[in-house]
């Protein structure tokens, strides 16, 4: 796809800013890549490019530019100890995060061997840097891991929410991309903390960002 049909697609998702010329074009390589492996392997159920561009990049976007202003990214990564990304599948919200704010540390962690092996080719491809892929459940990992876990479209939420929110760190945030109907379930699993006002996704009927924090 057209880097400036991309930018075109993803404007209603960035109030505003700009990606750059090489975020197009990484973002343009991501979907070449994505499309390929999606016809060996279900990475997606969505298969038309300009869909995958406001669905995938557009939410995942939405959620990095409330979560890492750019005015600020920078400075802030330094502190972080990093996001995990759970259960990445074909890498949302977790790799247009890098994207967007690239000296933030991020660890996917994706339990599907083939699509882990995607996720490497991804970051091969794009050439990203302090990026981690784990194949791993977040019921194995370490607690407290993380300044920053992002969720979205998962199975078994009720089970892996609580895992999720046991690998951040105290004063850290976990970030729901979720539809609206969960919003009573992620407020009952997580009874120790704080829930932000639900960020209402852009060009969608009811998806939302929840940020959680302790």
């Amino acid at each position: 796809m057209q880097p400036a049909r991309i930018a075109e697609l993803l404007a209603p998702f960035l109030g505003g800013e700009q990606l750059t010329t090489a975020d197009l074009d990484h973002i343009s390589t991501y979907i070449d890549i994505l499309l390929r492996w999606n016809a060996r392997i279900n990475l997606t159920a969505i298969r038309d490019p300009e869909q995958i561009v406001t669905r995938h990049f557009g939410e995942s976007l939405f959620a990095a530019r409330q979560l890492f202003p750019r005015s600020s990214a920078t400075s802030v990564s330094s502190a972080l100890k990093g996001l995990a990304d759970i259960g990445s599948g074909a890498g949302f919200p977790g790799i247009p995060i890098k994207l967007w704010a690239p000296h933030i540390p991020v660890t996917l962690i994706e339990s599907n061997h083939k699509k882990s092996t995607f996720l490497r080719e991804i970051a091969r491809a794009l050439i990203l840097t302090d990026i981690d892929i784990q194949i791993a459940r977040a019921e194995s990992l370490p607690r407290a891991s993380f300044d920053v876990v992002t969720l979205r479209a998962v199975e078994r939420f009720d089970q892996i929410l609580p895992a999720a929110a046991s690998l951040v760190t105290p004063a850290g945030r976990l970030a729901l991309l979720i539809t609206s109907n969960q919003l009573r379930a992620a407020s009952d699993l997580l009874p120790h903390h704080t829930l932000s006002t639900p960020h209402q996704i852009p060009e969608s009927a009811n998806r939302i960002l929840l940020i959680a924090t302790r």
